[in-house]
């Protein structure tokens, strides 16, 4: 029987791959940039595609997609990147990589908790350039994080997961979520962004961007966090003011910045490398062998199982279309 066509738009790890070539006959994007507009030429006449978070789907795309492909998938979790109202009109089931990839972020967002706390990028700079020099019982003073308070905005599966590495450190957990999260006896949750961040030594961001979400870290808010406060984000970039968060931290009212993701990734504002007080990582936060090949898998799996079994997998993002598929 004739493997259904996969368009891939970047390499694979070892394993996912091949578990991939097992099922599809492989399209594969070899260049380790987006794919951009020749996704429109590489995708013509594929069964399936399997995107990642620096591709676009919008709504002329997908509809064209729809002439010939059963399915879409993401190498993420996020799918700000897809226009998904329009893969549910046109009937594609579009999948996702949850739960797999919580721990690794969570494990980035701890490190640059720490890492702002206690300014190891700029110590780190120092020893590098020769200018460590004696010792001092003034030099390189940062901040213990023992009985200071974490403010996660957004308690999903990452945040959760932030929560329990934090508490070992000693963090008194605050949160604001949609809605209270069961089981986080002892984490304070606030209704409001407004009223999280007034009480947040250290913000970390970890929402997921969405209409509601992007753009709600604006100046006026950043400047509700207590003086001196520090700033992570390993959610998206999309959903902070960069000139306020900026203009913050230039003028010492926020004192650290620890971040994974950016605006306009990889052409980030020069301006936060000028930053002696940034941590700055290149969204690495799912960057372990372990995260990418479970995400790999998971959604070559659910690809497999829907156009060989019509088997319905949990991570559908639009599980009506499943159902749609499914009458025809």
């Amino acid at each position: 029987m004739k493997k259904p066509v996969l368009l891939v738009t970047r390499r694979l790890p070892a394993a996912v791959l091949e578990d991939a070539v097992r099922t599809f006959e492989l399209r594969q994007w070899e260049q380790d940039a987006p794919i951009g507009d020749a996704f429109d030429e590489w995708s013509r006449g594929c069964d399936a595609v399997l995107v990642m978070a620096t591709d676009r789907l919008d709504r002329a795309r997908l509809h064209a997609l729809a002439g010939h492909a059963e399915a879409v998938a993401t190498y993420s979790v996020g799918h700000d990147h897809i226009d998904l109202a329009a893969t549910t009109s046109c009937g594609l089931p579009v999948f996702n990589t949850p739960d797999v990839l919580s721990d690794a972020v969570a494990e980035i967002a701890m490190f640059l908790i720490l890492a702002t706390a206690r300014e190891t990028t700029a110590a780190e700079a120092t020893l590098r350039s020769g200018r460590w020099g004696p010792w001092s019982p003034t030099r390189f003073l940062g901040k213990q994080l023992t009985g200071r308070r974490l403010g996660i905005y957004g308690m999903g599966r990452i945040g959760c997961a932030l929560a329990d590495r934090a508490a070992g450190f000693g963090l008194r957990i605050h949160y604001h979520n949609r809605s209270p999260v069961q089981g986080r006896a002892g984490a304070v949750y606030h209704p409001t962004l407004e009223s999280l961040l007034q009480v947040s030594d250290v913000l970390c961001v970890c929402a997921p961007s969405t209409s509601q979400t992007r753009g709600a870290l604006d100046a006026s808010r950043l400047g509700l966090l207590p003086p001196g406060a520090l700033f992570v984000n390993v959610a998206r970039g999309d959903l902070v003011d960069e000139p306020a968060l900026l203009d913050a931290l230039a003028s010492g009212r926020m004192h650290a910045a620890g971040l994974d993701v950016y605006r306009n990734e990889p052409a980030i504002d020069p301006r936060f490398a000028d930053l002696p007080r940034a941590t700055l990582l290149p969204h690495i936060g799912s960057a372990t062998e372990e995260a990418r090949t479970a995400m790999g898998l998971i959604v070559v799996q659910a690809l497999s199982r829907w156009l060989l079994e019509r088997q319905p997998s949990d991570n559908c993002l639009n599980p009506s279309t499943l159902r749609m598929r499914e009458r025809t």
